[in-house]
């Protein structure tokens, strides 16, 4: 089974930028769609961004525009920049298959605040 690890959470201010990180501990290649999700305590997991083998990408309308994911399957790792940080952004982060068939990983907590 795949293990999934990401990184590059932390406090930033709104209007800031952070660079997450996903480490799967075999190949990604085999899974054409991976995806972000966020989820806030008390509240459903939400898809924030999916990406192709392609590099096709598709964003959650909040997001549009701010963030950005890419893959390097190579490297069995998976990216989430985000821009323009606002505090309804805060939550903690996770990598998955679009359909979540893997094991979730612990997330990264993001925190945007001033």
């Amino acid at each position: 089974q795949v293990q999934l690890v990401e990184s590059g959470g932390g406090l930033v201010q709104p209007g800031g930028s952070l660079r997450l990180s996903c480490t799967a501990s075999g190949s990604i290649s085999r899974f054409y769609v991976m995806a972000w999700y966020r989820q806030v305590p008390g509240k459903q997991r939400e898809l924030v961004a999916t990406i192709t083998n392609s590099g096709w990408t598709n964003y959650a309308d909040s997001v549009k525009g701010r963030f950005t994911t890419s893959r390097d399957n190579a490297k069995n790792t998976m990216y989430l920049q985000m821009n323009s940080l606002k505090p309804e952004d805060t939550a903690v982060y996770y990598c998955n298959t679009n359909q979540a068939v893997l094991q979730w990983g612990q997330g990264t907590q993001v925190t945007v605040s001033s």
